[in-house]
Protein backbone atom coordinates (compact mmCIF):
# COMPACT_ATOMS: atom_id res chain seq x y z
CA UNK A 1 0.00 0.00 0.00
CA UNK A 2 2.81 2.00 0.36
CA UNK A 3 3.64 4.00 -2.91
CA UNK A 4 -0.25 4.26 -3.42
CA UNK A 5 -0.33 6.35 -0.52
CA UNK A 6 2.63 8.31 -0.94
CA UNK A 7 1.93 8.79 -4.23
CA UNK A 8 -1.35 10.23 -3.79
CA UNK A 9 -0.44 12.52 -0.79
CA UNK A 10 2.15 13.96 -2.77
CA UNK A 11 2.03 16.47 -5.55
CA UNK A 12 5.35 16.33 -7.20
CA UNK A 13 5.84 13.54 -9.96
CA UNK A 14 6.84 10.60 -8.40
CA UNK A 15 8.38 7.61 -10.05
CA UNK A 16 9.03 3.85 -8.00
CA UNK A 17 11.72 1.65 -7.37
CA UNK A 18 10.21 -1.64 -7.65
CA UNK A 19 11.45 -5.19 -7.28
CA UNK A 20 12.04 -6.55 -10.96
CA UNK A 21 10.32 -9.98 -10.35
CA UNK A 22 7.30 -8.83 -10.78
CA UNK A 23 8.04 -7.28 -14.52
CA UNK A 24 6.91 -9.68 -16.87
CA UNK A 25 6.01 -9.12 -20.58
CA UNK A 26 1.97 -8.58 -19.78
CA UNK A 27 3.05 -6.59 -16.58
CA UNK A 28 5.47 -4.16 -17.82
CA UNK A 29 3.96 -1.58 -20.47
CA UNK A 30 1.33 -1.17 -17.09
CA UNK A 31 4.22 -0.28 -14.62
CA UNK A 32 6.38 1.72 -16.94
CA UNK A 33 2.39 3.66 -17.42
CA UNK A 34 2.58 3.89 -13.97
CA UNK A 35 5.95 5.06 -13.64
CA UNK A 36 7.13 1.99 -11.48
CA UNK A 37 11.00 1.31 -12.43
CA UNK A 38 12.49 -2.39 -11.82
CA UNK A 39 15.34 -2.91 -9.17
CA UNK A 40 17.35 -6.37 -9.48
CA UNK A 41 18.44 -8.12 -6.06
CA UNK A 42 20.62 -11.20 -5.53
CA UNK A 43 18.19 -13.42 -5.52
CA UNK A 44 16.39 -12.55 -8.87
CA UNK A 45 19.43 -14.58 -10.79
CA UNK A 46 20.43 -12.01 -13.24
CA UNK A 47 23.90 -9.77 -13.09
CA UNK A 48 22.54 -7.09 -10.76
CA UNK A 49 25.45 -5.12 -10.94
CA UNK A 50 24.82 -4.26 -14.92
CA UNK A 51 21.23 -4.35 -14.43
CA UNK A 52 21.71 -1.91 -11.76
CA UNK A 53 24.20 0.43 -13.37
CA UNK A 54 21.01 0.81 -15.77
CA UNK A 55 18.63 1.72 -13.66
CA UNK A 56 20.70 3.72 -11.30
CA UNK A 57 21.37 5.97 -15.10
CA UNK A 58 17.58 6.13 -15.58
CA UNK A 59 17.12 7.36 -12.07
CA UNK A 60 19.74 10.34 -12.41
CA UNK A 61 17.73 11.29 -15.35
CA UNK A 62 14.58 11.86 -13.38
CA UNK A 63 15.99 13.41 -11.02
CA UNK A 64 17.61 15.79 -13.26
CA UNK A 65 13.57 16.23 -14.91
CA UNK A 66 13.25 17.87 -11.53
CA UNK A 67 10.73 14.61 -10.76
CA UNK A 68 10.92 12.62 -7.44
CA UNK A 69 12.31 9.21 -6.79
CA UNK A 70 10.68 7.08 -4.32
CA UNK A 71 12.93 4.20 -3.03
CA UNK A 72 11.93 1.26 -0.53
CA UNK A 73 15.27 1.28 1.00
CA UNK A 74 15.05 -1.83 3.29
CA UNK A 75 14.47 -3.59 0.24
CA UNK A 76 12.20 -6.38 1.53
CA UNK A 77 8.62 -7.02 3.15
CA UNK A 78 7.96 -8.48 5.88
CA UNK A 79 5.07 -11.19 6.11
CA UNK A 80 4.03 -10.12 9.18
CA UNK A 81 4.14 -6.71 10.73
CA UNK A 82 6.31 -5.23 12.84
CA UNK A 83 6.82 -1.98 14.30
CA UNK A 84 10.23 -1.62 12.57
CA UNK A 85 13.08 -0.76 10.59
CA UNK A 86 15.30 -2.94 8.91
CA UNK A 87 18.85 -1.95 7.24
CA UNK A 88 18.82 0.30 4.34
CA UNK A 89 20.45 -0.21 1.40
CA UNK A 90 22.62 2.26 0.21
CA UNK A 91 20.87 2.57 -3.51
CA UNK A 92 19.39 5.89 -2.85
CA UNK A 93 22.43 8.03 -1.93
CA UNK A 94 24.22 6.17 -5.16
CA UNK A 95 21.63 7.47 -7.30
CA UNK A 96 21.78 10.99 -5.96
CA UNK A 97 25.52 11.11 -6.72
CA UNK A 98 25.11 9.34 -9.74
CA UNK A 99 22.34 12.50 -10.76
CA UNK A 100 24.76 15.22 -9.64
CA UNK A 101 27.91 13.58 -11.53
CA UNK A 102 25.84 13.44 -14.71
CA UNK A 103 25.34 16.76 -14.33
CA UNK A 104 28.55 18.00 -13.03
CA UNK A 105 27.24 19.38 -9.87
CA UNK A 106 24.93 22.26 -11.67
CA UNK A 107 21.75 21.44 -10.48
CA UNK A 108 20.35 20.71 -6.79
CA UNK A 109 19.19 17.16 -5.14
CA UNK A 110 17.74 16.50 -2.54
CA UNK A 111 17.50 13.45 -0.06
CA UNK A 112 14.65 13.03 2.16
CA UNK A 113 12.69 10.02 4.44
CA UNK A 114 9.11 9.40 4.91
CA UNK A 115 7.95 7.46 8.00
CA UNK A 116 4.84 5.40 7.29
CA UNK A 117 3.11 4.18 10.47
CA UNK A 118 0.33 1.95 10.19
CA UNK A 119 -2.22 1.25 13.26
CA UNK A 120 -2.93 -2.08 11.26
CA UNK A 121 -1.75 -2.20 7.92
CA UNK A 122 -4.15 -5.55 7.00
CA UNK A 123 -7.19 -3.71 8.13
CA UNK A 124 -9.67 -1.34 6.07
CA UNK A 125 -10.25 1.58 7.20
CA UNK A 126 -7.29 1.69 9.65
CA UNK A 127 -5.05 4.98 10.38
CA UNK A 128 -1.69 5.73 8.72
CA UNK A 129 0.68 8.38 10.30
CA UNK A 130 3.11 9.77 7.90
CA UNK A 131 6.00 11.92 8.94
CA UNK A 132 8.22 13.79 6.59
CA UNK A 133 11.72 14.56 7.17
CA UNK A 134 14.21 17.51 6.32
CA UNK A 135 16.15 17.77 3.16
CA UNK A 136 19.83 16.58 3.03
CA UNK A 137 21.07 18.71 0.15
CA UNK A 138 23.70 16.66 -1.65
CA UNK A 139 25.32 19.07 -3.28
CA UNK A 140 26.54 19.85 0.32
CA UNK A 141 28.93 16.97 0.79
CA UNK A 142 31.11 17.29 -2.81
CA UNK A 143 34.40 17.24 -1.79
CA UNK A 144 33.38 14.45 0.80
CA UNK A 145 32.21 12.16 -2.26
CA UNK A 146 35.31 13.29 -4.23
CA UNK A 147 37.66 12.33 -1.86
CA UNK A 148 36.30 9.06 -0.61
CA UNK A 149 32.92 8.23 -2.45
CA UNK A 150 32.16 5.28 -0.22
CA UNK A 151 32.88 6.59 2.91
CA UNK A 152 30.16 9.81 2.35
CA UNK A 153 27.79 7.18 0.81
CA UNK A 154 27.72 4.95 3.70
CA UNK A 155 27.40 8.11 6.21
CA UNK A 156 24.47 9.34 4.43
CA UNK A 157 22.39 5.67 4.95
CA UNK A 158 23.52 6.01 8.36
CA UNK A 159 22.02 9.01 8.74
CA UNK A 160 19.19 8.15 6.33
CA UNK A 161 18.46 5.32 9.17
CA UNK A 162 18.04 7.74 12.12
CA UNK A 163 15.89 10.07 10.23
CA UNK A 164 13.84 7.23 9.56
CA UNK A 165 13.78 5.96 12.99
CA UNK A 166 12.73 9.11 14.28
CA UNK A 167 10.34 9.82 12.50
CA UNK A 168 8.85 5.87 13.33
CA UNK A 169 8.18 3.44 16.22
CA UNK A 170 11.35 1.13 16.04
CA UNK A 171 11.66 -1.44 18.55
CA UNK A 172 15.03 -2.30 18.31
CA UNK A 173 14.85 -5.48 19.37
CA UNK A 174 13.38 -8.38 16.65
CA UNK A 175 11.94 -10.32 19.39
CA UNK A 176 10.20 -7.66 21.41
CA UNK A 177 7.74 -6.37 18.47
CA UNK A 178 5.14 -8.34 19.56
CA UNK A 179 5.22 -7.77 23.58
CA UNK A 180 5.20 -3.77 22.42
CA UNK A 181 2.29 -4.20 20.51
CA UNK A 182 0.20 -6.36 23.10
CA UNK A 183 1.57 -4.26 25.91
CA UNK A 184 0.04 -0.83 23.98
CA UNK A 185 -3.40 -3.20 23.47
CA UNK A 186 -3.32 -3.99 27.43
CA UNK A 187 -2.51 -0.17 28.05
CA UNK A 188 -5.00 0.88 25.42
CA UNK A 189 -2.91 3.36 24.21
CA UNK A 190 -0.76 4.11 21.12
CA UNK A 191 -1.12 2.92 17.41
CA UNK A 192 -2.66 -0.04 17.54
CA UNK A 193 -6.71 -0.08 16.25
CA UNK A 194 -9.22 1.00 19.24
CA UNK A 195 -12.76 1.03 18.83
CA UNK A 196 -13.29 3.68 21.89
CA UNK A 197 -9.99 6.02 21.27
CA UNK A 198 -10.74 9.13 20.78
CA UNK A 199 -7.66 10.94 20.85
CA UNK A 200 -5.59 12.17 17.52
CA UNK A 201 -3.78 10.14 15.65
CA UNK A 202 -1.10 12.32 16.23
CA UNK A 203 -1.07 11.98 20.37
CA UNK A 204 -1.30 8.18 19.51
CA UNK A 205 2.25 8.33 17.51
CA UNK A 206 3.65 10.00 20.10
CA UNK A 207 2.02 7.67 22.82
CA UNK A 208 3.24 4.61 21.35
CA UNK A 209 6.43 6.30 20.76
CA UNK A 210 7.19 7.21 24.26
CA UNK A 211 6.62 3.70 24.81
CA UNK A 212 8.64 1.81 22.81
CA UNK A 213 11.58 4.27 23.00
CA UNK A 214 11.36 3.63 27.19
CA UNK A 215 11.10 -0.24 26.17
CA UNK A 216 14.41 0.46 24.04
CA UNK A 217 16.42 2.31 26.36
CA UNK A 218 15.19 -0.42 29.49
CA UNK A 219 13.96 -3.33 28.60
CA UNK A 220 15.07 -4.99 31.57
CA UNK A 221 12.16 -3.27 33.57
CA UNK A 222 9.78 -5.09 31.28
CA UNK A 223 11.25 -8.57 31.30
CA UNK A 224 9.06 -9.66 33.96
CA UNK A 225 5.94 -8.60 32.70
CA UNK A 226 6.76 -9.44 29.32
CA UNK A 227 6.54 -13.29 30.28
CA UNK A 228 3.09 -13.05 31.71
CA UNK A 229 1.64 -10.97 28.72
CA UNK A 230 2.93 -14.04 26.60
CA UNK A 231 0.91 -16.52 28.95
CA UNK A 232 -2.15 -14.13 28.83
CA UNK A 233 -1.78 -13.76 25.33
CA UNK A 234 -1.65 -17.46 24.77
CA UNK A 235 -4.62 -18.34 26.23
CA UNK A 236 -6.98 -15.81 24.62
CA UNK A 237 -5.24 -17.25 21.24
CA UNK A 238 -5.69 -20.67 22.86
CA UNK A 239 -9.92 -19.65 22.86
CA UNK A 240 -9.70 -18.26 19.29
CA UNK A 241 -10.51 -14.26 20.38
CA UNK A 242 -8.42 -11.57 20.54
CA UNK A 243 -7.85 -9.30 23.55
CA UNK A 244 -9.56 -6.36 21.05
CA UNK A 245 -12.43 -8.20 20.74
CA UNK A 246 -11.77 -9.49 24.40
CA UNK A 247 -12.11 -6.36 25.67
CA UNK A 248 -15.08 -4.54 23.06
CA UNK A 249 -17.03 -7.26 24.43
CA UNK A 250 -16.60 -6.29 28.66
CA UNK A 251 -16.61 -2.70 27.84
CA UNK A 252 -17.97 -1.68 24.05
CA UNK A 253 -21.08 -4.18 24.01
CA UNK A 254 -23.91 -3.79 21.07
CA UNK A 255 -26.53 -1.54 21.75
CA UNK A 256 -29.74 -0.92 20.99
CA UNK A 257 -28.70 1.89 18.74
CA UNK A 258 -25.93 -0.10 16.32
CA UNK A 259 -28.76 -2.20 15.96
CA UNK A 260 -31.47 0.46 14.87
CA UNK A 261 -29.09 2.04 12.83
CA UNK A 262 -27.94 -1.16 10.88
CA UNK A 263 -31.47 -1.78 10.57
CA UNK A 264 -32.24 1.39 9.30
CA UNK A 265 -29.12 0.73 6.74
CA UNK A 266 -30.34 -2.56 5.96
CA UNK A 267 -31.95 -1.39 2.34
CA UNK A 268 -28.73 0.27 1.30
CA UNK A 269 -26.77 -2.86 2.93
CA UNK A 270 -28.36 -5.22 0.58
CA UNK A 271 -28.12 -2.90 -2.35
CA UNK A 272 -24.30 -2.55 -1.76
CA UNK A 273 -23.73 -6.24 -1.30
CA UNK A 274 -25.33 -6.89 -5.05
CA UNK A 275 -23.35 -4.34 -6.36
CA UNK A 276 -19.75 -4.88 -4.57
CA UNK A 277 -20.07 -7.96 -2.33
CA UNK A 278 -20.22 -10.95 -4.58
CA UNK A 279 -17.85 -9.29 -6.77
CA UNK A 280 -15.49 -8.76 -4.00
CA UNK A 281 -15.64 -12.47 -2.80
CA UNK A 282 -14.58 -13.43 -6.62
CA UNK A 283 -11.78 -10.98 -6.25
CA UNK A 284 -11.15 -12.30 -2.74
CA UNK A 285 -10.95 -15.79 -3.72
CA UNK A 286 -8.96 -15.38 -6.96
CA UNK A 287 -6.29 -13.36 -5.15
CA UNK A 288 -6.03 -15.21 -2.52
CA UNK A 289 -5.03 -18.25 -4.75
CA UNK A 290 -2.85 -16.88 -6.82
CA UNK A 291 -1.14 -14.46 -4.35
CA UNK A 292 1.85 -16.31 -2.31
CA UNK A 293 1.84 -13.42 -0.27
CA UNK A 294 -0.09 -12.14 2.24
CA UNK A 295 1.32 -8.72 2.77
CA UNK A 296 0.26 -8.10 -0.96
CA UNK A 297 -3.02 -9.34 -0.76
CA UNK A 298 -4.58 -5.71 0.51
CA UNK A 299 -3.35 -3.40 -2.48
CA UNK A 300 -4.06 -6.59 -5.30
CA UNK A 301 -7.78 -6.47 -4.13
CA UNK A 302 -7.91 -2.47 -4.14
CA UNK A 303 -6.80 -2.31 -7.45
CA UNK A 304 -8.36 -5.44 -8.60
CA UNK A 305 -11.76 -3.98 -7.61
CA UNK A 306 -11.81 -0.14 -9.00
CA UNK A 307 -10.98 -1.41 -12.28
CA UNK A 308 -13.00 -4.63 -12.84
CA UNK A 309 -16.02 -3.01 -10.61
CA UNK A 310 -15.83 0.31 -11.80
CA UNK A 311 -15.67 -1.27 -15.48
CA UNK A 312 -18.68 -3.29 -14.92
CA UNK A 313 -20.75 -0.88 -12.51
CA UNK A 314 -19.85 1.86 -15.39
CA UNK A 315 -21.28 -0.46 -18.11
CA UNK A 316 -24.76 -0.25 -16.65
CA UNK A 317 -24.98 3.50 -18.40
CA UNK A 318 -26.20 1.70 -21.50
CA UNK A 319 -29.10 0.12 -20.03
CA UNK A 320 -29.96 2.65 -17.46
CA UNK A 321 -30.67 5.90 -19.26
CA UNK A 322 -33.39 4.38 -21.17
CA UNK A 323 -35.42 4.30 -17.58
CA UNK A 324 -33.85 6.52 -15.45
CA UNK A 325 -32.42 9.05 -17.67
CA UNK A 326 -28.96 10.52 -17.98
CA UNK A 327 -28.70 12.32 -14.09
CA UNK A 328 -30.53 9.33 -12.70
CA UNK A 329 -27.89 7.25 -13.93
CA UNK A 330 -25.42 9.22 -12.66
CA UNK A 331 -26.63 9.46 -9.37
CA UNK A 332 -27.21 5.32 -9.55
CA UNK A 333 -23.55 4.96 -10.30
CA UNK A 334 -22.57 7.33 -7.82
CA UNK A 335 -24.38 5.78 -5.16
CA UNK A 336 -22.94 1.87 -5.57
CA UNK A 337 -19.44 2.98 -3.84
CA UNK A 338 -21.46 4.22 -0.89
CA UNK A 339 -23.28 1.39 -0.45
CA UNK A 340 -20.64 -0.98 -0.72
CA UNK A 341 -19.02 0.61 2.12
CA UNK A 342 -22.26 0.52 4.08
CA UNK A 343 -22.72 -2.87 3.53
CA UNK A 344 -18.82 -3.21 4.53
CA UNK A 345 -20.37 -2.10 8.01
CA UNK A 346 -23.19 -3.82 8.09
CA UNK A 347 -20.79 -7.38 7.79
CA UNK A 348 -18.34 -5.66 10.57
CA UNK A 349 -21.22 -5.21 12.73
CA UNK A 350 -22.32 -9.06 12.32
CA UNK A 351 -19.07 -10.33 12.76
CA UNK A 352 -18.75 -7.99 15.88
CA UNK A 353 -22.26 -9.44 17.32
CA UNK A 354 -21.17 -13.18 17.04
CA UNK A 355 -17.62 -12.38 18.22
CA UNK A 356 -19.54 -10.49 21.34
CA UNK A 357 -22.05 -13.54 22.11
CA UNK A 358 -19.04 -16.02 21.59
CA UNK A 359 -17.11 -14.11 23.86
CA UNK A 360 -20.11 -13.65 26.79
CA UNK A 361 -20.81 -16.89 26.83
CA UNK A 362 -17.36 -17.89 27.82
CA UNK A 363 -16.37 -18.02 31.79
CA UNK A 364 -13.40 -15.71 31.51
CA UNK A 365 -13.57 -14.49 35.16
CA UNK A 366 -9.75 -15.40 35.68
CA UNK A 367 -8.89 -13.80 32.46
CA UNK A 368 -10.44 -10.63 33.01
CA UNK A 369 -8.63 -10.27 36.75
CA UNK A 370 -5.35 -11.50 35.12
CA UNK A 371 -5.96 -8.49 32.15
CA UNK A 372 -7.02 -6.11 34.91
CA UNK A 373 -3.71 -7.37 36.57
CA UNK A 374 -1.20 -6.92 33.89
CA UNK A 375 -2.85 -3.46 32.98
CA UNK A 376 -1.99 -2.35 36.22
CA UNK A 377 1.57 -3.45 36.78
CA UNK A 378 2.00 -1.67 33.19
CA UNK A 379 0.96 1.99 33.84
CA UNK A 380 2.96 1.91 36.98
CA UNK A 381 6.26 1.60 34.95
CA UNK A 382 4.99 2.91 31.59
CA UNK A 383 5.42 6.34 30.61
CA UNK A 384 2.61 8.92 30.40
Amino acid sequence: MDPLILAGFNRAIVFFMTRSDVFTTFTKPIFWTAHMIPIYRKQDGVDTKAKNLEIFKKGSDILLGKRSLLIFSEGVTDDVFVRRLKPLKKGAVRIGFTALEACEWKQDIYLATVGCNYSNPEKFQSDLYLKNSEKIKLNDFRQEFEANPNKIIQELTIRLEEMLKADMIHVNDLDSCEFTEQMMMLLRRGMPEFMECNKSIDARWRDAKAIVDDFNKSPKKYLALKKETGHYFGKLKHKGISDNDFYDALNNPVSKMDFLKQCLLLPISIFGAVHCGLFYYAIKRFVEANFARPVFWGSTKLIMMILILGLLNLSLFILLPNYIGFWGSLLYFLFIPFAGFVAYGFKSFIERLITSRKINKMNLSELIKERLSLSFKLKEIAPE
